[in-house]
């Protein structure tokens, strides 16, 4: 990592947490005696933060073929972990972007942290996190949709309210600890995922600060209480693993090495502001406000397309369901 970067850090480090229990400690961090916490309930409690340049994330497009294997950095400064100056983890954002499909339909996606507890030490450029998190995947604006959907978009905002036009109604995915369904509650730990070793291209070893990963088993999409919404939702669920490889499979696991920048200071207003901001300039289909990431890609840097007429019937599905629910 790069020593000069120790010259970029604010003044106000104390740490002392990630030493207060000696279950804390690697090479298996046990948390488990800290509540897990509401991600933005504690707010007013962070002091310092390390923001994620470089969120890299992986996983199979064909599940169980490590062959088939793809890299995508999302966009740069989607994620940060937030902590006091001791070094207790009080709350971390996650990812979102948008989704166009041949310039139809845009989808905006969002891993949402439910719960989180861990620390950091900047001493020793260190942390360990659990986290619960939530897929959620809904319909950008009407105004931001191709012209079909365009024309018809205030008739369904009336008529079928339970559809995922926005994010009160998004199609929520489950995740769990990978091999085990049973457990929600997943780790975030320090250095790059074993699992497989990543090209050049994906990682940041001689720029960042420090890397962490985390490793998450896709499950199955939460019942939205209604059978015709359940099987829209599974449309726009099979539209969107078309698009981006089964990136949100169920089964797959979803894998994300985390390259931070150094540490700095936190505005809390602003953190509190972040995933809206950022939801914003997404649904203006303007792309992310720090930039844009990668296309995906496999090992040897080819680009990740989609099957076209796969997709193209899809979308075709998607819209003349959408058209007949216009109509009433």
């Amino acid at each position: 990592m790069v020593s000069e970067q120790n010259a970029n850090i604010p003044p106000g480090w104390v740490g002392g947490f990630a030493q207060s229990n000696s279950a804390f400690a690697y090479p298996t961090p046990d948390l488990s005696s800290l509540p897990m916490l509401d991600n933005m309930a504690n707010i007013d409690k962070l002091q310092r933060q390390q923001p994620v340049k470089w969120p890299e994330f992986s996983w199979q497009t064909v599940k169980g073929n490590e062959q088939s294997r793809c890299f995508q950095m999302f966009a740069p400064y989607i994620s940060r972990i937030g902590y006091t100056n001791e070094g207790r983890v009080y709350s971390i954002i996650c990812p979102q972007q948008g989704l166009w499909l041949k310039d139809e339909l845009c989808l905006n996606v969002e891993v949402t942290v439910t719960g989180q507890r861990g620390w950091v030490d900047e001493s020793t450029r260190l942390l360990a996190a659990d986290m619960t998190v939530e897929g959620k995947i809904w319909f950008t604006p009407g105004q931001y949709q191709g012209s079909r959907l365009k024309k018809i978009w205030p008739l369904l905002e009336l008529l079928r309210p339970n559809l995922p036009l926005k994010k009160a109604t998004a199609i929520r995915v489950s995740t769990h600890q990978m091999g085990n369904p049973t457990q929600p509650i997943f780790p975030l730990l320090s250095g790059e995922s074993k699992r497989f070793t990543s090209p050049e291209f994906a990682r940041h070893e001689n720029e960042a600060w420090d890397v962490a990963n985390i490793e998450v088993e896709i499950g199955p999409i939460q019942s939205a209480g209604n059978k015709e919404t359940d099987t829209f939702n599974q449309l726009v669920m099979t539209a969107f693993n078309l698009g981006s490889g089964n990136m949100l499979q169920n089964g797959n696991v979803l894998t994300w090495n985390v390259w931070f920048q150094p540490p700095g200071l936190v505005d809390q207003e602003e953190w509190r502001t972040h995933a809206e901001r950022w939801r914003e300039s997404i649904d203006e289909h303007h792309g992310s406000p720090d930039g844009e990431g990668t296309v995906a890609r496999y090992f040897d840097g080819t680009p990740f397309n989609a099957k076209k007429e796969a997709v193209e019937e899809i979308i075709e599905r998607i819209i003349k369901y959408l058209l007949g629910a216009a109509k009433g």
